[in-house]
């Protein structure tokens, strides 16, 4: 079974609904059993968080009953966005498979390549930071157990 096919099918089934994106995404176990799919649901969800990646992590997630992808494979259509690549690393997937590249869908109008430089220093958006320091929020760290849920 080719994965990355897998995953362009279920982009092809977020343009037919118009769900969002032109983006797919599947998640395959060690064993090569998809255990979750997604595609772009950004304007059907009316949720900037909902990428195909994003999606399939729930998908998986919710399979598994866990938090933990660990040993899992991640295959998406495009290059991650930084969001994306985010909820990967948090999820534990290792590898990823991607089929276009940030600066492919820069030329349809995405803007995923401004969030990483961004991010790498090389780019200002118009985003301000602003940090409140107060001792109750360290306290609230401090009370952290530091179980992995």
């Amino acid at each position: 079974m080719n994965y990355l096919d897998e995953a362009l099918k279920e982009a092809k089934i977020g343009i037919e609904n118009h769900d969002g994106g032109p983006f797919g995404a599947v998640i395959v176990d060690k064993t090569g059993k998809i255990i979750g799919t997604g595609h772009n649901k950004v304007l059907k969800e009316k949720d900037p968080t909902a990428h195909a990646e994003i999606t399939a992590i729930r998908d998986a997630c919710k399979l598994l009953k866990s938090n933990n992808l660990k040993g899992c494979t991640l295959y998406t259509t495009t290059e991650p966005c930084p969001m994306c690549l985010a909820a990967i690393i948090w999820s534990n997937i290792e590898t990823i498979y991607y089929g276009t590249t940030r600066n492919d869908v820069a030329k349809i109008g995405f803007r995923d390549d401004d969030i990483y430089q961004y991010l790498e220093g090389k780019k200002n958006l118009s985003l301000n930071k602003i940090q409140i320091e107060d001792e109750k929020y360290k306290e609230l760290l401090s009370s952290y157990d530091g179980k992995t849920y």
